[in-house]
């Protein structure tokens, strides 16, 4: 099989993803199994995300959030075609369902269903579970959890425009103070990518960005 050659953006997101994913994976046996590159997806931001995933390096992983739209069975099993040619994980939001209907490799729980993760995780095993964090863990629990996925790191679009950013230094805080690995969502581009070498990330999660990079 033939080498990929990334476009300058792409690299930049890959390199600095796969830098987090190493130093992540060196403190927690955890990161070793996750991707160190995460593509959400957004019916509305990014209609056809079968075309990005052959242009995404293996390795790479997808969290497919259809949103419960009538057609969500059907894009996932496209989605899940793309995914095994190129070697790259698929992931689906909210979903547990969906996602065995697919033949998914796990979950993605946003932030109000955290709470599920440890009954999922009984019921899969074999799964990697992420959720999502818009602020410190409180009260809450990551039992069952793989990683977090921490957002907005920075000014972000789609549901996250409404949503006041973290900031480098507070998006680190919450993510060092996690007892799992935990990624960085929201605003993350190649100009500002390599600022995440800062923090305790285990890798790079995004939409936009990744699409517009990746996207051929």
């Amino acid at each position: 099989m033939a080498l990929m050659t990334l476009s300058k953006d792409a690299d930049i997101l890959w390199q600095t993803a796969l830098e987090l994913a190493r130093r992540s994976a060196e403190v927690s046996p955890r990161a070793r199994k996750l991707p160190p590159l995460l593509f959400f997806t957004d019916p509305e931001r990014t209609p056809a995300p079968w075309r990005i995933v052959p242009h995404l390096p293996a390795g790479a992983g997808v969290v497919y959030r259809a949103f419960s739209r009538p057609d969500a069975r059907e894009g996932g099993l496209r989605l899940r075609a793309e995914c095994d040619l190129a070697d790259v994980l698929l992931l689906v939001g909210k979903d547990e369902g969906l996602a065995r209907d697919i033949a998914a490799d796990g979950v993605h729980l946003p932030e109000i269903d955290l709470s599920r993760a440890e009954a999922i995780r009984m019921a899969n095993p074999s799964w990697i579970i992420t959720g999502a964090l818009h602020r410190h863990l409180g009260d809450r629990t990551l039992r069952g959890l793989d990683a977090a996925v921490v957002s907005p790191v920075f000014p972000a679009g789609g549901a996250s425009a409404s949503k006041p950013d973290l900031g480098l230094w507070k998006a680190n805080e919450v993510i060092e103070s996690l007892p799992c690995p935990a990624y960085a969502l929201g605003g993350i581009s190649s100009a500002n990518a390599g600022w995440l070498l800062d923090t305790k990330a285990c890798g790079i999660a995004g939409v936009d960005a990744i699409q517009k990079a990746f996207g051929g």
